[in-house]
């Protein structure tokens, strides 16, 4: 089932209490959508854990870079020079299940889609 995968610009977006990014994880919560941070995008966002960014954490699912992960990522890289590794892994994440990523890096996610055109759409935050 597809579902919603975070980037960081994401993450922050519901640490300031973004009243339309928490809305959408509201609505994916009720509709059992599975909601994705891969492992790097937990990387840059975490600062020490604030009782916010535990229950923010608490609704999503975790996904560590897995080695048929790390391979996407890379055949991606090679054919979009100046793609960065993090967006990488959200598209290819994402390309995964077909779902929904949230970004507040449109232009460089967007840019990526042409690779990973699984992912259903690339959304601003």
């Amino acid at each position: 089932m597809a579902g919603l995968t975070l980037d960081t610009g994401a993450l922050i977006a519901l640490e300031r209490r973004d009243k339309r990014m928490r809305a959408r994880l509201l609505a994916a919560e009720q509709d059992g959508e599975l909601i994705t941070v891969p492992s790097v995008v937990l990387a840059e966002w975490w600062r020490g854990g604030s009782s916010l960014q535990r229950s923010i954490l608490e609704a999503v699912d975790v996904e560590p870079v897995s080695e048929h992960l790390g391979k996407l990522v890379g055949e991606a890289l090679a054919t979009l020079p100046g793609a960065t590794v993090v967006d990488a892994i959200v598209m290819a994440s994402a390309a995964q299940r077909g779902d929904v990523v949230y970004t507040s890096d449109f232009v460089d996610l967007d840019r990526l889609h042409t690779h990973f055109r699984a992912v259903h759409r690339v959304l601003r935050v």
